[in-house]
């Protein structure tokens, strides 16, 4: 910055710096960069780290599970199916104690950071996750899942993601705010990546983590989401998770079967999550090592295993088998039953990963027996069992997650059939109002209102501009020379530079694009100062300015970020507020605090990294 006596800073314009300048203003007026694309950007690389993660964790959990059974079947249903019953049983506690004494001696390697769910460090943190304990949660998970554990590889692979944005984040500097939503974006990413689906994987994290759908939000979840997706399908394909035959509604009347199933599946919802809920507690209450306790996990879905090897594994090749009618009912609910037992199980006894595949796999198989009756009843009805199926897996998804838009949308693209659609949205949408009925709550709140929600919620009710800005913002004096403009333009690469005084009291701005006539002549430039440049009816926004009051104000404003001043009368300038940091804020200030239950219980989540 130039001193208050000097006229005009030191020194000309270089041709290489006039040229890049050139370039810069060139790019802003064709491209508009803002920092809403430049966040885009970075979710783009998150996405494309979160694939990458994806794909060599099935690699490394193939690997594992080949060198626990022999068996290379990707279907685990199948490989169990081939193993003698001594196997059967004794796989799934071995893999149980190995991943148990991962966490085991984890538990000691503690660092300043040990977040490792994604979901806390998003909605309650500052969006750091441990390296160490995620790496060591993904190494339990891998071990879990090689040895058949009733659960999904949806949580390691959100936890992946998550932590490679985290670890970009924290490298690049990013502010709180921003680095949790970019954490959110890996979230995204490892969902669509596990699912082959992107809008469901951005709709989920929008809709049940973040609790906004504001473009500034949602746009760069869509970003990752549809990046990893590209990735993964680059390796593995573009097909559909669940190749179905072709559904056909063949009459309105056919809705109501299917509201009928919405209300049963929202009805079932609540006692699901009950039920894991308790296993959870029934583990808890024998003080057994976690080794133990997941190991004695391990060693009853083994004895399930003995009569019925469908129940290991997230049950994608049952529900697969199911969609194809290569399932007889009477069988189905037997397996159903144990499937349910097996989840509680793994889950109850502390195994790291997700229960979302296994919850479709109870809705499908509600779906199915649902159908199977209803064509026993009326046997003259032209519905499928398997239709029911399809509209079973949404449905029930959808009271056990409370978020009913991000089932629809996950059924549609895990069939990619838009006939489903109409059954599909009324069953959803009424087994999510039957369920918040008997469990108001979100089983995802409750599992953060454990950890301190409820108090974080209500801390944003009191945040103001101080607890968002960026302090001590680039700015020139108002003698600055063109040269010290053109520098501070190409190295910051802002659209406004904000001019101050000597007593760093706010002018105004120079507007990148104002300084575009210049560049034409430079022998002029040359005699330019700040003061000639600079727009003097600039908006500004005070410490005390309210969050709402600051977002109307960037709503008449083309800039990506506001200054802030210490009051409108002294106007001195202290920091920089930027629209997308706002927006995150209000968008968690808007969610509203969880609710107690009346029994004071608090339920597990469910969620793909729980």
């Amino acid at each position: 910055m130039t001193n208050a006596g000097e006229s005009i800073s030191e020194g000309r314009l270089q041709p290489r710096r006039l040229r890049l300048l050139k370039l810069w203003v060139w790019f802003t007026e064709v491209v508009h960069p803002d920092e809403f694309q430049v966040t885009l950007f970075w979710a783009g690389v998150i996405g494309f780290l979160g694939a990458v993660g994806s794909i060599a964790f099935h690699w490394l959990a193939t690997l594992a599970h080949m060198a626990l059974t022999g068996s290379a079947d990707p279907s685990m249903a199948e490989s169990f199916g081939h193993l003698p019953l001594w196997q059967r049983f004794i796989t799934p506690t071995v893999g149980g104690l190995i991943a148990g004494f991962v966490v085991f001696f984890a538990a000691r390697w503690r660092g300043d950071i040990a977040t490792t769910d994604y979901m806390e460090a998003v909605v309650l943190g500052d969006g750091k996750l441990s390296v160490r304990l995620s790496i060591v949660k993904c190494l339990s998970s891998m071990f879990t899942i090689a040895s058949g554990g009733s659960i999904g590889r949806e949580g390691p692979l959100v936890q992946l993601a998550a932590l490679s944005a985290s670890i970009l984040g924290r490298i690049r500097a990013w502010p709180a705010l921003r680095l949790r939503l970019l954490v959110a974006c890996g979230a995204a990413a490892g969902i669509a990546s596990a699912y082959n689906a992107p809008i469901a994987g951005a709709l989920f994290v929008a809709e049940i983590v973040l609790g906004s759908v504001a473009i500034e939000i949602f746009g760069p979840l869509v970003f990752a989401s549809v990046i990893a997706t590209l990735t993964v399908r680059g390796f593995a394909g573009g097909n559909p998770l669940y190749d179905i035959p072709p559904f056909k509604l063949n009459g309105s009347w056919e809705i109501g079967p299917y509201l009928l199933l919405g209300l049963v599946s929202g009805l079932a919802a609540p006692w699901f999550l009950q039920f894991l809920h308790q296993s959870e507690r029934l583990f808890t209450r024998t003080k057994l090592p976690i080794y133990v306790r997941m190991s004695l996990g391990g060693l009853i879905v083994g004895a399930l295993a003995i009569l019925h090897p469908e129940v290991c594994g997230n049950g994608y090749s049952v529900v697969n088998a199911l969609l194809h009618g290569k399932l007889i009912w009477q069988s189905l609910a037997v397996i159903l039953v144990f499937k349910i037992i097996a989840t509680g199980a793994t889950f109850g006894s502390g195994a790291v990963g997700g229960v979302f595949t296994p919850t479709l796999f109870v809705g499908a198989s509600l779906g199915y027996l649902f159908g199977t009756m209803f064509h026993l009843a009326f046997p003259a009805a032209t519905i499928s069992p398997i239709a029911f199926a399809l509209v079973g897996m949404g449905a029930f998804l959808a009271g056990t997650t409370h978020a009913p838009v991000m089932a629809i949308i996950m059924i549609f693209e895990l069939t990619l059939d838009y006939q489903i659609i109409l059954p599909l949205m009324l069953a959803c949408v009424l087994a999510y109002y039957i369920s918040a009925r008997i469990e108001p709550r979100s089983i995802y709140s409750e599992s953060l209102e454990r950890k301190g929600g409820g108090r974080f919620s209500a801390q944003l009710v009191d945040v103001n501009v101080s607890d968002l800005m960026k302090l001590d913002p680039i700015s020139v004096h108002t003698n600055a020379g063109f040269a010290e403009i053109a520098q501070k333009f190409l190295t910051n690469r802002f659209n406004y530079l904000y001019v101050t005084d000597d007593d760093r009291r706010f002018l105004g701005a120079v507007s990148l694009h104002d300084i575009k006539d210049f560049l034409k002549d430079p022998s002029i430039a040359d005699l330019v100062i700040a003061h000639d440049l600079t727009r003097d009816q600039f908006p500004v926004i005070t410490l005390k300015t309210p969050l709402s009051e600051a977002l109307t104000t960037f709503g008449h404003h083309d800039g990506d970020r506001l200054p802030v001043v210490e009051s409108v009368e002294q106007r001195r300038l202290v920091g920089s507020l930027s629209k997308t940091d706002l927006i995150l804020a209000l968008a968690a200030a808007s969610q509203k605090p969880p609710m107690r239950r009346k029994d004071g219980a608090a339920r597990t989540a469910i969620g793909p990294n729980q």
